[in-house]
């Protein structure tokens, strides 16, 4: 795996601002793996759900991975923001 630094990071966030899945995948894949910032299922759940909604395969099977290790109440607040993170954005589903 290849390591992920900030510019990337940053750059993984300006893309999934714009609805990319390969960048909204990239940034679950981060938060689920710690590759640049702390690990935060939370997050990586919501970045994941939000590929998967575009159509990420890979995206579907990572999220599927992680709820495993998440209580109910986490992935409810993971769903909370990935619907905050579509109203803010604007990015279509």
């Amino acid at each position: 795996m290849a390591c992920i630094d900030i510019d990337a990071l940053t750059q993984f966030e300006n893309d999934a601002r714009k609805g990319r899945p390969d960048a909204l995948y990239n940034l679950g894949l981060a938060y689920s793996t710690g590759q640049g910032v702390s690990v935060d299922y939370i997050a990586a759940h919501k970045w994941f759900n939000l590929a998967a909604m575009k159509g990420s395969e890979i995206a579907k099977s990572w999220r599927a991975q992680i709820s495993a290790e998440m209580s109910s109440g986490q992935i409810a607040e993971a769903q909370r923001q990935a619907r905050e993170f579509l109203s803010s954005c604007r990015v279509a589903a």
